[in-house]
């Protein structure tokens, strides 16, 4: 996703969309290591920056991240059984 902003030109992935917002993931970076963080289960730090809908005529989509899946053999996530439909 572009966002052709007034203040700029802004780059990611949609992170989060609802009918009040979308975010856009702007960047990614590793958590330190310390005694903090040991047992996260996220791993990452992400950057989002928060379009509202009177904005989103500045937004362009670039493209999908996500390859072309069969909704059929859907998982949404790596070793779990099928989700039912």
């Amino acid at each position: 996703m572009k966002w052709h902003s007034q203040t700029g030109l802004l780059e990611g992935w949609i992170y989060f969309r609802d009918d009040a917002y979308v975010t856009i993931e702007i960047g990614v970076k590793d958590k330190p290591k310390c005694q903090y963080t040991k047992n996260e289960k996220h791993k990452k730090i992400h950057c989002c920056v928060v379009c509202y809908p009177q904005y989103w005529h500045e937004l362009e989509y670039v493209k999908n991240r996500r390859d072309p899946i069969d909704i059929e053999d859907y998982k949404s996530q790596n070793g779990r059984y099928l989700d039912t439909q």
